[in-house]
């Protein structure tokens, strides 16, 4: 019982997260959605200023503390193990939410582009960035990353395998592509409005102290073998060096 219990928790954190993350899409696009980066009435810029850095602020802070493994190591005594990657996604989908919610419009413009050719290249690249994003979280095991296995296995009584480290496809020519998915879908639009930018910078930001962090955990886990791998492939600019 406690296993399909489990189960059905980790398929509905899952269907929130589907939700919160095609909502992003539209959000940062500013389409479709009925709240985007830069719809609903300006108000104070000051007070836009610090409700949006607050926002992002818990956004990064829920990530970054969540992720590590010695959080892990207490979160686990007391949820399920098999739960504890869907509570992340849960909790990281609320957040989400509540930024798109009480996000503060910023709409002046910082840049505005024009041209149809470039129009069209820009959100080519925007649309991109989300392809990019999307299939690097199958690459290394999408319903993993995002706790349906975990729960699966609980339902079976199963031990997941230990970690295993591979490089397929993006991973060979960049470390992390789904960063880089991230950061194209970010700043690639034809009208960059100061909220838009101030979003753009503080997602960047908490994105370079991730890979900080993640790098570390994952020198830990794997040793000289991610130390090689990170001399020979790019962090984000895509190259590969060959080992000599």
């Amino acid at each position: 019982m406690a296993g399909a219990i489990t189960l059905i928790y980790g398929i509905a954190t899952y269907l929130i997260f589907l939700g919160s993350f095609l909502y992003a899409i539209g959000f940062v696009g500013n389409f479709v959605v009925p709240k985007s980066i830069d719809s609903g009435v300006a108000g104070s810029p000051v007070e836009a200023l610090v409700v949006n850095v607050l926002l992002l602020g818990l956004f990064a802070a829920q990530h970054s503390i969540m992720a590590r493994p010695a959080f892990k190591r207490w979160w686990t005594r007391h949820v399920p193990e098999p739960a504890e990657r869907s509570t992340y996604v849960l909790l990281a989908s609320l957040v989400l939410l509540l930024l798109y919610w009480q996000w503060r419009p910023m709409p002046e413009p910082v840049w505005t582009i024009v041209d149809p050719f470039w129009v069209t290249v820009i959100n080519g690249v925007f649309w991109l960035g989300w392809g990019i994003l999307l299939i690097s979280t199958f690459l290394i095991n999408h319903f993993e990353l995002f706790g349906l296995r975990q729960v699966f296995a609980g339902l079976h009584r199963k031990e997941l395998p230990a970690p295993v480290f591979r490089t397929p496809l993006f991973y060979k020519w960049v470390r992390h592509p789904l960063y880089v998915g991230f950061l194209l879908a970010f700043w690639a639009t034809p009208s960059m409005t100061w909220g838009h930018l101030l979003f753009s910078v503080g997602t960047t930001g908490y994105i370079l102290l991730g890979i900080f962090l993640e790098e570390r955990d994952l020198v830990a886990m794997f040793g000289d073998q991610y130390r090689a791998y990170r001399r020979q492939v790019g962090m984000l600019i895509p190259w590969r060096k060959v080992a000599g």
